[in-house]
């Protein structure tokens, strides 16, 4: 549990991670990091997913504390706990740039491989 202090901070980072570790939940982040608040309609929209399924995934990112609920009427919003979740796809996804660069620049190097051409830039905004 994320409020134990007896935990050493290593099992609390991979604790969070593990609650990170989905592809749906990482998608329900991004769209969380667009927009100051979503419904849960627009998150089933993004994500093409069943209600039920969705809701299980904003569950495990409840309680892992990365995302907060309203609700308004009939309609639920969410939005993230803190803006530092969205710092961190960021840098997820720079790194993940970069690796994928080295990686490339090492096939080619080592067999020859051509160079594939860089990829125009994301626009401010998206997400990738």
């Amino acid at each position: 549990m994320l409020s134990d202090p007896n935990r050493p901070l290593y099992e609390v980072k991979a604790g969070l991670f593990k609650g990170l570790a989905h592809p749906i939940r990482i998608r329900i982040l991004e769209v969380l990091s667009a927009a100051p608040e979503v419904s849960v309609s627009e998150l089933l929209a993004a994500t093409e997913l069943e209600a039920s399924h969705v809701s299980q995934h904003l569950a495990v990112l409840r309680r892992n504390r990365l995302v907060v609920s309203e609700r308004r009427g009939s309609l639920v919003y969410y939005r993230l706990a803190y803006p530092q979740v969205a710092d961190l796809l960021r840098v997820a996804r720079t790194l993940l740039g970069e690796i994928l660069e080295t990686t490339q620049r090492q096939l080619v190097e080592q067999n020859g491989l051509p160079a594939i051409p860089e990829a125009d830039p994301a626009p401010v905004g998206a997400t990738r």
